[in-house]
């Protein structure tokens, strides 16, 4: 096999950000003939295997040990380990989640091999693979070609691809087999895994509310919460709310927070800052509101309000109370 995905587990689905892997992996193949194999692990390797089987790759590849049942980083660092040296992938691909934040390094270290982490695009210079990464808060973009013959450990930002170009097909499903042992575990994380306590996974929102400079003081943001509530939306916040102390980082969007791609992004009091847009421009649907008509987060939207958000976003709550 040419290139790996490691599917991650989200509530027995394949999390979001495989599936743009998925996509990511399809464009390397169809680019450069290569074949594709996705792997799964855990307690639900199962289920996630009969998701991914439904993908045009050429096979699944099902990992199932006791001690994966649960995550640890020791466990999935060895498991994925072992398992690209039976399988020898050229390219191993991970979503840039916080689960592959926390273990992937561990398997650069005991490969030796690179890990190019968090690009935003990928394309062929001739024979090589060329990885792109924001730099300096979105203000430049780093071409990367790994001089390693691999196998490379590459991470995709979250939204860099859309998991809806994932295309459909029908793969085989192998079973695998790896040797751990419970000395190997020397962690263990709290479930479900976060960043921190009381932390917020946003990368698997499909509906979210995020406030701005706009919404104008931290009394203000519960207006954004119970809209939030009523359309079963997750909030979120530029940086300047963050930085005022109105919301902890853990709700920031942008390119020093998440990047996230949901159904729908309401924004509320956003300018759009290129240091904002790049960690959603890949929602599908836009909504915002803000007072200026000059905003450039109007540029992106697929839907924009001219108005004062403290008075419209009342009157929408209100009124979706209703339907």
């Amino acid at each position: 096999m040419d290139i790996l995905i490691v599917i991650e587990d989200n509530n027995s689905k394949v999390h979001r950000m495989g599936l743009e892997c998925i996509t990511a992996a399809q464009k390397m193949a169809k680019d450069r003939e290569l074949s594709i194999a996705a792997l799964v692990m855990g307690s639900n390797a199962d289920d996630l295997a009969s998701q991914v089987a439904n993908y045009d790759i050429n096979e699944v590849l099902s990992l199932k040990h006791d001690l994966l049942s649960t995550y640890s980083c020791d466990g999935y660092a060895e498991a994925v380990k072992q398992v690209v040296e039976q399988e020898s992938p050229q390219y191993v691909f991970f979503g840039h989640s916080y689960q592959v934040r926390d273990y992937v390094p561990k398997i650069s270290a005991k490969l030796m091999k690179p890990f190019l982490a968090d690009n935003v695009s990928m394309n062929s210079d001739g024979e090589q693979a060329v990885f792109t990464k924001q730099m300096f808060n979105a203000k430049l973009y780093s071409d990367m070609i790994a001089m390693d013959e691999g196998p490379l450990l590459i991470s995709f930002q979250s939204a860099a691809y859309s998991s809806d170009n994932a295309i459909p097909g029908s793969a085989s499903v192998r079973e695998l087999s790896v040797n751990i042992e419970s000395s190997m575990i020397k962690t263990q994380s709290e479930e479900p895994f976060q960043e921190e306590s009381g932390g917020v996974d946003l990368t698997s929102a499909e509906i979210i509310v995020s406030v701005g400079r706009g919404i104008g003081k931290e009394e203000n943001i519960s207006m954004a919460e119970d809209l939030a509530k009523i359309i079963g939306g997750e909030l979120a916040s530029s940086r300047p709310v963050v930085d005022s102390g109105w919301l902890s980082a853990t709700h920031q969007i942008g390119s020093s927070g998440q990047s996230v791609s949901p159904k729908m992004y309401l924004a509320l009091g956003i300018s759009g800052a290129i240091q904002h847009v790049v960690g959603m421009k890949g929602s599908k649907n836009i909504v915002a509101i803000n007072k200026d008509p000059e905003a450039p987060i109007f540029e992106i939207a697929d839907y924009g309000v001219v108005g004062d958000v403290l008075e419209i976003l009342p009157k929408l709550t209100e009124a979706l109370k209703q339907t």
